[in-house]
């Protein structure tokens, strides 16, 4: 987690920060695992028997994968659960946040009047509730980012099946995941955008899919930067 921004300026640095809060939200969830998918339609293992021909040209489709999972049924109950489970935990991390900044405020103001045992007392409570709430911080992350890799190993494998087949029974040669910013992709018409056709396919067939979580080692788990302050 980057630190949050200093609360008060007149103490030194080494208590000027608390860790932000982690925050629920798709793109927290979705940015644990970034699928760049080439989809070729009709693909089959080496010792398959080939391929039956394709269409002739080029078909080639775009699609955002972190939208369509948080969009599909699935993705938003999932969403639903866990604000429901981490809620509480971020409330209460609120309310700690709170605490020591009224603290660091008590400080600031009696910079000049409290003596110096009262400081020595206050920077020592500041410290200590600063440490702990950054170490719960850090717990609490990576409980939900451990919770996140669930959902998408087990809605990205089934979305990744949904795909495969409607490439192919559409005929695609090439689906480009546009869902993150570092793809290659300058211009897309939205004609080729097949974003909304995979999430109503998914939420008619997900009941019936099996449940193969996404291969990490074909496409490595990346974490996006996380934002600025």
């Amino acid at each position: 987690m980057r630190p949050g921004r200093m609360l008060v300026s007149k103490y030194p640095k080494e208590h000027q920060k608390v860790k932000s809060l982690f925050v629920i939200r798709p793109m927290l969830a979705a940015s644990l695992l970034v699928f760049g998918l080439h989809v070729v339609a009709g693909a089959q293992p080496a010792a398959a028997s080939p391929a039956a021909p394709g269409p002739t040209g080029t078909k080639v489709g775009v699609i955002e994968i972190q939208a369509a999972i948080f969009q599909t049924k699935d993705g938003q109950k999932a969403l639903a659960d866990l604000q429901t489970k981490f809620n509480p935990k971020k409330a209460e991390f609120e309310r700690r946040r709170a605490e020591v900044a009224a603290i660091q405020d008590q400080y600031s103001k009696g910079a000049n009047t409290l003596s110096e045992d009262k400081r020595a007392a206050l920077m020592r409570d500041i410290d200590a509730k600063t440490k702990a709430l950054n170490r719960d911080t850090d717990d609490a992350n990576q409980d939900l980012e451990a919770e996140n890799q669930k959902i998408m190993n087990e809605l990205g494998g089934k979305m990744l099946q949904v795909i495969n087949k409607y490439s192919t029974d559409k005929g695609y040669v090439l689906v480009l995941d546009v869902s993150a910013q570092t793809t290659p992709v300058i211009f897309a018409s939205n004609t080729i955008d097949i974003t909304r056709d995979i999430i109503d396919m998914y939420d008619k067939t997900a009941a019936s899919l099996p449940a193969r979580p996404v291969s990490t080692s074909a496409v490595p788990p990346r974490r996006l930067a996380p934002a600025k302050p």
